[in-house]
């Protein structure tokens, strides 16, 4: 009986560290956004007719010609493990050099993620701002409005403190 609880608890361990690594796609972007670089992660679907929209005004193509400086990161989930690639060539998006393209494995449907790079995900598109580490600015829900992105990324890019201001009293 002790031998069979021993065992029982072995695998226990051994499903829980299996689960604690992250999928390829999620751990290069965990990587990615430690950079002291901005990076922008746009977490989408080819099938989402909110991301396709963004994609037919032009704006993403835009906002990676115009902020060559900043890593683009666009991660298709819930698509079963496709990347979306075609699609964004058909944008001019994928052959950008400031852009990644990743998929997580994960299914389409009920079963999908509903966490990425410790964040929850419950609706796509999503976007994520992080400059060394931390994230910025996070638009959880639909369709990014490319000048307030593009203000979010100026805004990020400047040094502030609050040293030297008064104390509320």
């Amino acid at each position: 009986m002790l031998a069979l609880r021993l065992l029982i608890l072995i695998a226990l361990i051994a499903v829980t560290s299996l689960r604690a690594e992250p999928p390829p796609a999620e751990q290069k972007v965990l990587d990615a956004i430690k950079s002291p670089d901005l990076t922008v992660v746009h977490l989408w679907a080819p099938w989402c007719s909110n991301c396709q929209a963004e994609l037919k005004g032009g704006g993403w193509l835009k906002m990676a010609k115009d902020n060559p400086q900043v890593k683009f990161y666009f991660v298709s989930v819930w698509n079963g493990g496709e990347d979306g690639r075609a699609m964004l060539k058909k944008f001019d998006i994928a052959d950008q050099p400031n852009v990644t393209i990743l998929a997580d494995p994960g299914p389409r449907g009920k079963n999908h993620i509903k966490q990425f790079a410790g964040l929850p995900l419950s609706w796509i598109p999503t976007t994520w701002v992080y400059k060394g580490g931390d994230l910025d600015y996070a638009l959880n829900y639909g369709e990014v409005r490319f000048p307030v992105l593009q203000q979010f990324l100026e805004d990020s890019k400047s040094e502030w403190s609050h040293d030297g201001e008064p104390k509320i009293q």
